[in-house]
């Protein structure tokens, strides 16, 4: 399709660049800021353009470290105070403006939406969207007593984009769901029970879904883990795969200690024109969306089902003219395997379709870096894209416990007429008015178990986290168990959805449900 008649304001990503780092001595491991730079490097290398890009740059926007979010203080190393300037000197750019993104797992694919809109605008012309992680030498470093020099503090202005709500309620977070690792594995049971399926078939359910996940981290030159693994070996709990949140063994897990780096270069049509970028590098965002799930866990409609991905992918869709069966390849956001079932679900794409759910082999596999993993996968998106000009993308993205989610289209083929999205705002409000469940944050009297997990240490089962119902009024609360063994025990090896019992608010502030 030509590209004369394209509006000169049409957003494109123009270059990219990703690497991993798997240094074993923490002395000689580079900080995530040089490893950020190297990714932006490689970005700028790929544009065709190489170090002449920085003077042309009049926007360097950073992703949030883990070191930098909500609750991560304490760090002896690793913090920046203002990154995206650090960025810029590293690579001897000198942008008019200096951004850093919010934390969650959406931020990439936000950074990006965010950023195309301001380029059709006419607010940017040249961008850098980058972020990294060193949090696997980090934390290697920590536990071995090292301080390492990975400070630095430029001065100067940072415009931070978006807010840092906390994504728990004060009693939520009593219940230990401010962890991750606890609150998917929630979502986990309750789509068990969706299904119909017993624990044992949807352990191996879950096992043949992300096998597949394995073998395309295998084949990717970035991956932490390019390790393909079989659905049992998945699926199946042993030594070296232990529960880590019943029923998520230790390879159904996102992995955040990780050295892994990316960055994307984006601009105008019209910039392109101006600087000589070849149109074959041109990558073209035809549909983006960004949406919220009713925030707390506590409030959600149920958990096994996700309308702001339903939504976001309807209206990404009406911008871009595509249907779910134009798409080539796939990014779904695979922090836990949850989150790539009710993903799929919700963008209508079949339990049978023979197309790849990743492009990356997903987080637990390719590497979780921080907030930065859907830069990887955009990355990747864009080299296959090129490799196969015409063809179509989509990337997901998924911030907190399912709460935060962003989406991109993708394609080398150019978009006609003037790029504009709608402004997530207007549907967020039809999200936000859904019908949910009461809360009772302090319940007492008989209830039953909606969804539930056994939280795992490396000993074995550690204390149990329900969601449940009072049966006299409906309302919804979170509780834990018992913590004797034969309780948790039981939990793991029978079926609790649906499960009576009672449920006392202890003065302590922990809600206590004992079966029957």
């Amino acid at each position: 399709m030509s590209t004369s008649n394209i509006d000169e304001n049409t957003p494109i990503l123009v270059g990219c660049g990703q690497l991993v780092q798997k240094e074993k001595d923490v002395n000689k491991a580079k900080s995530p800021m040089d490893l950020m730079a190297d990714a932006a490097r490689l970005a700028a290398g790929d544009t065709g353009l190489g170090d002449k890009l920085w003077a042309a740059l009049d926007n360097i926007t950073v992703v949030r470290f883990i070191t930098d979010s909500p609750g991560a203080k304490g760090f002896p190393f690793g913090v920046y105070p203002n990154a995206p300037k650090t960025l810029a000197n590293l690579v001897g750019a000198n942008p008019a403006q200096n951004c850093y993104g919010p934390t969650g797992g959406n931020t990439p694919q936000y950074l990006v939406n965010r950023t195309a809109e301001e380029i059709a605008e006419g607010r940017t012309e040249v961008a850098l969207v980058a972020g990294s992680e060193c949090f696997g030498s980090m934390m290697r470093a920590i536990m071995a007593g090292k301080t390492l020099p990975w400070n630095d503090d430029p001065g100067g202005e940072r415009i931070d984009i978006g807010n840092e709500r906390s994504g728990v309620t004060p009693t939520e977070k009593r219940h230990k769901l401010d962890f991750p690792v606890n609150a998917y594995p929630l979502f986990e049971n309750a789509l068990r029970g969706q299904a119909g399926r017993n624990v044992q078939d949807h352990q191996l359910y879950i096992g043949r879904l992300m096998s597949p996940f394995t073998k395309v981290a295998a084949q990717h030159p970035q991956a932490w883990f390019p390790i393909e693994r079989s659905p049992e070996e998945i699926a199946t709990v042993s030594d070296t795969n232990r529960y880590v949140g019943f029923p998520y063994t230790k390879y159904m897990n996102a992995i955040m200690q990780v050295d892994q780096a990316a960055a994307v270069v984006m601009m105008s049509v019209k910039k392109a024109r101006e600087l000589g970028v070849p149109e074959s590098k041109w990558v073209y965002l035809h549909g983006c969306a960004d949406a919220n799930e009713l925030w707390y866990l506590s409030e959600r409609v149920n958990f096994h089902s996700s309308p702001a991905i339903e939504t976001m992918g309807r209206k990404a869709f009406d911008m871009s003219g595509w249907t779910i069966s134009d798409i080539d390849y796939f990014d779904l956001y695979s922090c836990f395997p949850s989150a790539v079932q009710i993903g799929r679900a919700a963008l209508g794409i079949a339990e049978d379709d023979p197309r790849s759910l990743t492009v990356t082999g997903g987080l637990p596999y390719f590497g979780g870096a921080g907030n930065n993993y859907v830069m990887h996968s955009i990355a990747t998106m864009m080299e296959k894209l090129r490799a196969k000009p015409g063809s179509k993308g989509l990337c997901t993205s998924n911030g907190w416990y399912v709460t935060k989610h962003g989406i991109g289209l993708y394609s080398t083929e150019p978009k006609q007429g003037k790029w504009k999205r709608e402004n997530p705002a207007t549907y967020q409000a039809e999200i936000d008015a859904q019908a949910h469940p009461k809360v009772d944050e302090t319940p007492n009297g008989r209830a039953k178990i909606e969804t539930y997990t056994v939280v795992h240490g490396r000993n074995g089962p550690d204390f149990a986290i329900v969601f449940g119902r009072l049966l006299d009024t409906d309302a919804r609360f979170v509780a834990h168990t018992p913590n004797d063994e034969t309780t948790l025990r039981d939990m793991v090896e029978n079926e609790q959805l649906g499960r009576m019992g009672t449920v006392v608010a202890n003065e302590g502030g922990i809600n206590i449900f004992t079966p029957e």
